[in-house]
């Protein structure tokens, strides 16, 4: 008999698994990228208890919601210019400086529920709580998840996969750091003009009478090689000089068209210390895998990475064979001993047939590679050859130098 399947699948089928990319590019992309294509559909949200705590008013429905990613704003560089127009820097207080605290929402074309960002400051100005809340549509696979970052770790919590994921992170909360230091709209207004003096925008501000009623700066750039003209809108609070909106136009068919839309709330209010934690809003059952308390995978040491990439599903199907599973586990993105016996215990490994070699994985971003591998194994009462073509394996994240079967998570 011989079973044509694939790890993945086994995985899916257990605990409702999938393979995905790299936690950075899965995490951190949901902020950086500017013009992610996502599918349309919705996400559950919040849980009422929990959005009680964090929501201090409702979400905002806009007719045409759109996306603008923070990179938006993380992709402008700064100089300091001198202007005469209207709108005064003088009045313009030092943001990074006074906000401590911040509420983030990032609106995507044709959908209601935005991601959402949290984000808490310590008395220096360095970025002390981070939460973020990424709903359903934008990574199917994943599903709904809830990231809280503090002291250099990263708490993912795949609400569909049941999973609770915990890595170092630091270059979020850097990132995070930047994008705060730019709700102060002087460095941005500063390079708006140096560009106007270039040529390559033009500025027009409207600073109303009435003090109620934000001033609205528009730039408008002309079209390039590399990407189509483009018209970016900045909404000022005129009592704090502080950034409350941003909204961004792509010119498609001789019209521009919105593409984004990101709002900033609640300045320096109190966040509830339970927005940062998890504890009472996961599941008692949920699997933890703690990347920060032990080494994950194998070290690739003097080995390429085609031969760390075979050498770590053959000493994952030998530790099988043994029914080793905390051995097993540690080759597979560090899930724990009790849930790859549950996985893999219905199924007895009997011997490796053949392995490898390795080749590029179907999904570039990914950055991994797959191994093939045909194993002899017995299930109820039946020998049979079990065909994996696609088992994934790639470098740890942020353990350079150790390489993990990935897909569990």
């Amino acid at each position: 008999m011989k079973h044509e399947n694939n790890i993945e699948e086994t995985i899916q089928k257990k605990l409702n698994f999938s393979a995905g990319a790299e936690l950075h590019d899965r995490i951190l992309n949901d902020v950086m990228n500017s013009y992610e294509k996502s599918k349309n559909e919705k996400s559950a949200g919040s849980s009422p208890r929990i959005r009680r705590i964090i929501m201090k008013s409702p979400v905002t429905k806009l007719a045409a919601a759109a996306v603008i990613i923070l990179a938006v704003i993380l992709s402008i560089s700064f100089w300091v210019k001198s202007s005469s127009i209207a709108y005064a820097f003088e009045q313009t207080i030092e943001a990074n400086h006074t906000v401590r605290s911040l509420h983030i929402k990032d609106f995507t074309p044709g959908i209601d529920e935005p991601k959402e960002f949290w984000l808490e400051f310590d008395e220096k100005g360095q970025v002390k709580d981070i939460r973020m809340q990424m709903p359903e549509w934008e990574s199917p696979s994943d599903g709904a998840k809830v990231i809280i970052w503090q002291e250099g770790k990263a708490k993912v919590w795949f609400k569909k996969k049941n999973s609770l994921l915990i890595v170092r992170e630091q270059r979020l909360a850097e990132r995070m750091l930047e994008l705060a230091r730019q709700v102060d709209p002087r460095p941005t207004m500063e390079h708006l003009y140096e560009q106007e003096q270039q040529g390559n925008v033009k500025i027009e501000i409207d600073e109303p009478s009435d003090k109620a009623k934000p001033i609205t700066v528009t730039a408008t750039y002309e079209p390039e090689s590399s990407r189509p003209g483009r018209l970016v809108v900045l909404l000022i609070d005129q009592a704090t000089k502080l950034l409350t909106a941003m909204e961004v136009f792509q010119l498609k068919n001789d019209e521009y068209q919105q593409v984004g839309r990101t709002e900033f709330h609640d300045y320096n209010q109190a966040i509830d210390p339970r927005v940062f934690s998890l504890e009472d809003e996961i599941p008692s059952d949920v699997m933890r895998i703690d990347q920060t308390t032990h080494e994950v995978g194998l070290a690739q040491g003097d080995l390429s990475d085609d031969e760390v990439a075979v050498e770590v599903v053959r000493q994952f199907f030998t530790a099988l064979i043994a029914e080793d599973y905390t051995s097993a586990g540690q080759l597979f993105e560090g899930i724990p001993a009790d849930k790859m016996r549950q996985i893999f215990g219905p199924i007895k490994i009997l011997s490796i047939i053949s392995i490898g070699p390795a080749g590029p994985h179907p999904i570039a971003e990914t950055k991994g590679l797959v191994v093939p591998c045909t194993v002899e194994i017995e299930h109820d009462g039946e020998t049979a050859e079990w065909e994996l073509e696609t088992i994934g394996v790639r470098e740890v994240y942020n353990q350079p130098g150790r390489w993990t079967i990935f897909g569990g998570i």
